[in-house]
């Protein structure tokens, strides 16, 4: 075999298994790559039951209910659509119907919503930029809603250190 076979073989090999490798890479993320949704996408989008994905917008007012065996039930909207959710487990502190929510699950047939994982707004100025979008669209949200003063700082200052030489 000669030299400039031995280096076209070898670039061949080196090729072919870097494409195994992109093609395992790119296998192994469609598993974990998880969509967001507003309800308006998924009630247009005739979404697939079955499917997971991320559903975020606000918690609709009165739709909290509680059971005794630990499920959870209420609504997220985007004022456009509203998906309803099941959820069993703890809620988070900040959770509370009005609020921003985004929810991790799959759908069900019947259209309910079986979330494993609720993520509530942490400070008062997140919102998922998707959700965001859909509020500006409908002419619900208020820019500069939950925004500091003008000229008001949202972090402590800090007092000003002096160094002195130690001896």
């Amino acid at each position: 075999m000669t030299r400039r076979r031995r280096r076209s073989v070898l670039i061949l090999v080196c090729g072919a298994v870097l494409a195994a490798a992109l093609a395992l890479v790119l296998s192994a993320m469609r598993d974990t790559i998880v969509f967001f949704r507003s309800p308006t996408e998924v009630a247009s989008q005739k979404v697939a039951p079955g499917t997971r994905f991320r559903l975020g917008g606000l918690v609709e007012a009165g739709s909290l209910k509680r059971e005794a065996d630990g499920h959870v039930e209420f609504s997220v909207t985007d004022t456009g659509s509203t998906v309803p959710v099941r959820y069993r487990g703890l809620l988070p502190d900040l959770f509370r119907e009005g609020q921003g929510v985004v929810t991790e699950g799959v759908l069900q047939a019947d259209g309910t919503f079986r979330a494993d994982t609720v993520l509530a707004k942490h400070d008062e100025t997140y919102m998922p930029r998707e959700v965001a979008d859909a509020l500006k669209a409908q002419g619900r949200w208020q820019e500069g809603a939950g925004k500091p003063a003008q000229g008001a700082s949202a972090q402590p200052q800090a007092a000003p250190v002096s160094r002195t030489a130690v001896q």
